[in-house]
């Protein structure tokens, strides 16, 4: 008995679905990179522009999208399709256990994923590696930060970073660079998506401070890097170091 025909708007879902149930996957993004082979899985467009009738061809039993990724005019257009849309809401890590566990066991039916159990026990084991005042750019031109309630702020914290515009009253707020540049920090940390964050992409605009560079990867999916994540985000935050060196030489 085959399983239920699934379509993914998300990046880091599609990831989850593909490494635990492959061949559940019918209909993927564009931006949809892990795993790198997707076997037969239709691409159906952006996040943020999907193509709903090329979605609704696909006969999925089940979308699975974001409330932050995708855009509610899209969503409620498939439902008027006629297609189950299951929307995550992903503020911390507890949260993204309980609904990555929620889409497997309750929505697709399936066993809870070892990646899934893997993941829990090494954010229980989790200590502070330092203690940093920071901010955290996502994108530049304009420049705009973490705020409020989000999921990489959360994993951060429970690494020793404390996010200086955790109490802004948006999410993703736009900041100017100099109101940046004068904030109480001792630190940046810079992923390298959705914005690609790079050694002479960012640092250089905060010479005063030390970067960490970071994966976006492991910083803001809720999938199997959420396994690794603690560990690989720990060594990028205690290599943070100034941009003038060794970064100028890179340059």
């Amino acid at each position: 008995m085959r399983g239920p025909r699934v379509v993914s708007l998300v990046p880091s879902l599609t990831e989850a679905v593909a490494v635990s149930a492959p061949g559940l996957l019918v209909g993927v993004t564009d931006w949809c990179t892990h795993p790198a082979d997707l076997g037969a899985a239709v691409r159906i467009g952006g996040t943020k522009n999907p193509d709903v009738r090329a979605v609704v061809e696909l006969r999925p039993d089940l979308v699975i999208a974001n409330e932050e990724e995708n855009r509610l005019p899209d969503l409620d257009a498939l439902r008027a399709a006629g297609l189950r849309v299951l929307v995550t809401g992903i503020r911390d890590l507890p949260q993204a256990l309980r609904e990555l566990e929620g889409l497997f066991v309750d929505a697709l039916g399936l066993a809870r994923p070892g990646w899934l159990a893997d993941a829990g026990s090494a954010w229980a084991r989790v200590e502070p590696v330092g203690a940093w005042n920071a901010f955290v750019p996502v994108w530049r031109r304009p420049w705009m930060v973490l705020g409020r309630d989000t999921f990489a702020g959360d994993l951060l914290a429970r690494l020793g970073v404390r996010n200086v515009y955790a109490d802004h009253a948006e999410r993703y707020p736009r900041i100017p660079a100099a109101e940046l540049a004068a904030a109480p920090c001792d630190l940046v940390v810079f992923p390298d998506e959705p914005y690609r964050f790079t050694a002479g992409d960012g640092p250089e605009a905060f010479p005063d401070l030390p970067a960490a560079l970071v994966s976006g990867r492991h910083l803001t999916w809720y999938g199997p890097s959420l396994a690794e994540a603690p560990a690989v985000l720990a060594a990028a935050l205690r290599a943070a170091r100034p941009w003038r060196e060794p970064f100028r030489s890179q340059h």
